[in-house]
C-alpha cells in the first residue's frame, strides 16, 4: 500500500492557488482512476484507489501547509506504511513551470509543507516535484504562490494533473524513472516542451 499526500491549503479562497497544485494533482488522479469519495480522516480529506495492481491512500491534508506533517503522521501510523512509501506532491519553485521531477529525500527549499513532513515523520519519503516557476525576487515568493495560477497557465496545469494521473500506476508500482519520463512525453507532446515565461508555450 501507498500513501499518496497532495499538499495545499484548505478552502476555496486557496483552490486554485499556485501552492495547491499537490492538491489539484490528487483530485485529478481521484476522478481519473474512480476513487471512493474523499471523507474527513487523518485531519484530512482521504480517500481510497486502485492504482495498476497497487491499493493507495489519497490524502489531502487540511491542517494549512504548515502542519501538514500531523496529518501525514496519522495516516502513516494508522495503515502502518513505510516512510518509502510515502509519495508527496507539491508544488516546485525551483523547476520551471510545466515541469516535473520525482526524487527521494532531500532537503525541503523552504517549503513548509514539506519542511512539517520531515519533522514529524522523517525525510526519506518520495516527493513528486511540480514546477511552478519563481517570480525572479524572494521577497515576491509568499505572495506568489498563494496567488491563483492565471488564465494562461491553468492549460498547462490541466495537461500536467492529467498526465500525472494517467501515469499515477508507474508511481505506484515503485517505477519512478518511467513515471517521470511517461509524464515529460506527455507533456512534450500537447506542446509544453518548455515553458519559457508563465503560460507561454515553446
Amino acid at each position: 500500500m501507498r500513501l499518496l499526500v497532495g499538499l495545499g491549503n484548505p478552502g476555496a479562497s486557496y483552490a486554485r492557488n499556485r501552492h495547491n497544485i499537490g492538491f489539484l494533482a490528487i483530485d485529478e488522479i481521484a476522478r481519473r482512476h474512480r476513487a471512493a469519495p474523499f471523507r474527513r480522516r487523518f485531519q484530512g480529506e482521504a480517500s481510497e484507489a486502485v492504482l495498476g495492481s497497487e491499493r493507495v491512500i489519497l490524502l489531502k491534508p487540511q491542517t494549512f501547509m504548515n502542519e501538514s506533517g500531523r496529518a501525514v503522521g496519522e495516516a502513516q501510523r494508522f495503515y502502518k506504511i513505510a516512510l518509502s512509501d510515502v509519495i508527496v506532491f507539491h508544488d516546485e519553485l525551483d523547476l520551471a513551470p510545466a515541469k516535473m521531477r520525482v526524487k527521494l529525500g532531500g532537503g525541503n527549499a523552504g517549503h513548509n509543507g514539506l519542511r512539517s513532513i520531515t519533522a514529524l515523520c522523517g525525510n526519506d519519503y518520495r516527493r513528486v516535484r511540480l514546477g511552478i516557476g519563481h517570480p525572479g525576487d524572494k521577497a515576491l515568493v509568499h505572495g506568489y504562490v498563494l496567488n491563483d495560477f492565471g488564465k494562461s497557465e491553468t492549460p498547462w496545469v490541466e495537461d500536467l494533473c492529467a498526465a500525472l494521473a494517467d501515469h499515477a500506476a508507474l508511481l505506484a508500482a515503485g517505477e519512478d524513472a518511467s513515471f517521470q519520463n511517461k509524464v515529460h512525453l506527455a507533456m512534450e507532446g500537447r506542446g509544453w516542451g518548455e515553458v519559457k515565461t508563465l503560460g507561454q508555450r515553446n
